[in-house]
């Protein structure tokens, strides 16, 4: 009798459970946008799995989306607007989330697109599970983050990564540089820093679950402790250089005047720092640089250069570079082009200049047509194009230790220190592990190598 009841107990405890699974709730996610996007979609990962939810593939049929919106340009505010439209149709009874840098400029022209439920800022993503269930309880469309200053630092923590084996780390926010094209310092707020404990926290945590590569990361990162006391960016370095288990530091974008003599040196101390640093550069003229508000020469920007290839001789130095800023004549367009090839970028973004309303570049006069910006990012490309094969080039024949992240085909993908892609034949899982590799020749953009 007491085993007839043990087992009918045991019964109704498993349909209970199958009740719960068949209950959970899934939650899909698509993000746009900066290496800090990325970060902070982690972030609401785990907040919706601490709640019981289930992330699955963005494609697939989900209970709840949350597209992770990005303001930079025209072109991402209307990949912005399509991928909400593409998630209604994957599911139209589905809850959508847009949230994020758009979403903090324009709520309401966000809360317009055909499909939103809800929108939210920069401010109140740590919120978002309850903020989503509110939302399904809800008769109507909401807007729960107005236009307004960004003040505190919003903590995400993550201590793991969907289908990554580098792990990036957000170590603050903020910019107050406005330059004239740039709408981030208003979708993102003022400078706010992430305290040092909960950065080194962090770190070990993703230590701990075997990330051997950290990218730190932010708005502005060079920025980073003018608002707290007693702490720098270089000071984050050189703790979490002290930390087991990771082998590789790699930084995200630099404000090239921060790269001082004395702070390159310090930098070097740091032996599991990348000798990859990301400059932008935005244009190689002086009278561009000076209507973007931008703070430097390009005579102190070829000297910066010079100092990191000197003191990091394999240093990869890549960057970003505007095609079409308004004013922009031919012969300003043609000392960037020359300024281009005589630094020799390992690789190099060129964009467009998009008009974001509300910036100072949106009402400049002599605003360029479109086919010229796209005839000039055309010529910017191609010569950066050649230096980054002239960069990677240099390389064959050598021996390199690569960090191999996932597996197409029969090719293991990963990266160099200085970030120069690697792809190479092996049998095994090599998923987050580091192997020395005999670079042997260029492909299609990447280098072929042989595992030793």
């Amino acid at each position: 009798m007491r085993c007839r009841i043990i087992s009918e107990r045991i019964k109704i405890l498993i349909n209970i459970e199958c009740q719960r699974v068949l209950l959970m709730k899934t939650v899909a996610f698509i993000t746009l946008g900066c290496k800090v996007n990325i970060y902070e979609t982690e972030g609401m990962k785990r907040i919706f799995e601490e709640g019981g939810y289930k992330v699955v593939p963005p494609e697939s049929p989900a209970d709840v989306y949350v597209i992770n919106t990005c303001t930079v340009t025209q072109l991402s505010e209307k990949k912005s607007r399509q991928m909400i439209r593409k998630a209604k149709r994957t599911n139209p009874r589905a809850i959508i989330a847009a949230v994020g840098c758009y979403s903090q400029i324009a709520p309401d022209e966000v809360l317009a697109v055909d499909g939103v439920n809800l929108v939210i800022g920069n401010n109140h993503k740590g919120e978002i599970l309850k903020l989503v269930e509110q939302a399904g309880l809800e008769t109507k469309n909401v807007i729960v983050s107005e236009r307004r200053e960004l003040s505190d630092y919003e903590d995400l923590k993550v201590n793991r990564y969907t289908g990554h084996t580098r792990a990036f780390l957000k170590i603050q926010d903020g910019c107050d540089q406005f330059c004239s094209y740039c709408i981030i310092p208003i979708a993102r707020g003022k400078i706010r820093s992430r305290s040092p404990e909960s950065i080194i926290d962090e770190a070990k945590s993703l230590a701990d679950k075997g990330f051997c590569e950290i990218v730190l990361t932010g708005i502005h990162i060079t920025s980073y402790g003018k608002d707290i006391k007693g702490t720098t960016l270089l000071d984050v370095i050189h703790e979490i250089n002290r930390i087991e288990g990771i082998m590789r530091i790699r930084l995200g974008s630099l404000e090239p005047l921060y790269m001082s003599d004395d702070i390159v040196k310090k930098m070097a101390q740091a032996e599991k720092l990348c000798p990859h640093f990301h400059l932008s550069l935005q244009s190689g003229c002086d009278e561009t640089l000076k209507r973007m508000n931008r703070k430097y020469t390009t005579a102190e920007y070829e000297n910066i250069v010079k100092i990191i290839r000197k003191t990091f001789p394999d240093a990869a130095i890549t960057t970003d570079i505007m095609a079409g800023f308004p004013g922009e004549t031919q012969e300003e367009f043609e000392q960037t082009c020359n300024f281009v090839e005589r630094i020799g970028f390992s690789q190099a973004h060129i964009f467009k200049f998009s008009a974001r309303k509300g910036t100072k570049a949106a009402n400049m006069p002599d605003q360029i047509p479109m086919s010229e910006k796209e005839r000039r990012s055309k010529i910017l490309f191609e010569i950066c194009e050649k230096s980054k094969e002239r960069y990677r080039a240099g390389y064959i024949g050598k021996n390199m230790d690569v960090l191999f992240e996932q597996k197409r085909g029969k090719l293991w993908e990963g990266l160099t220190v200085n970030y120069i892609p690697v792809h190479a034949e092996h049998d095994g899982d090599l998923a987050g592990k580091i192997k020395n590799v005999r670079l042997e020749k260029s492909l299609n953009g990447v280098i072929l190598g042989h595992i030793i």
